[in-house]
């Protein structure tokens, strides 16, 4: 994946990815499999998986675009994380461990930022117009 390059007043700043390929980050537990909280690791190797999320995973990590599982999981549950998701067969480009828990979760940055919490049902995305918070001008 090539990223593109952009400058502002004559210096480099942080690259950006071709408008047609999304950068997604992923939730495990609650998401793409039932929601097993990390004070019971036991069962995180037996997490029953949500069928349309490895579905449409794939298709959207075919299609080009970068997947990354960004979980709640410590780093002491990386390895049999990574196990789980090889052997239900999910394609990823990244895991990132540690994500803060509690949810009510406020994303700040300088690139765009899109989210979408999941409820159930995980498909293809639609466009649908929405009140969103932002920083007063």
């Amino acid at each position: 994946m090539k990223l593109i390059e952009k400058e502002e007043n004559g210096q480099l700043i942080s690259p950006i990815l071709p408008a047609n390929v999304k950068n997604y980050l992923i939730d495990i537990d609650g998401t793409v499999c039932e929601d097993i909280p990390n004070e019971q690791p036991e069962r995180m190797a037996t997490a029953a998986i949500y069928p349309e999320a490895l579905i449409t995973l794939n298709k959207w990590f075919d299609e080009g675009h970068i997947i990354t599982f960004f979980t709640s999981r410590t780093e002491a549950h990386r390895e049999l994380t990574e196990q789980w998701l090889a052997d239900k067969g999910f394609k990823y480009h990244g895991l990132l461990m540690g994500k803060p828990r509690g949810g009510n979760y406020h994303w700040i940055d300088n690139h765009m930022v899109r989210a979408t919490r999941y409820e159930g049902r995980f498909t293809d995305l639609i466009q649908k117009e929405v009140t969103i918070e932002v920083f007063e001008k």
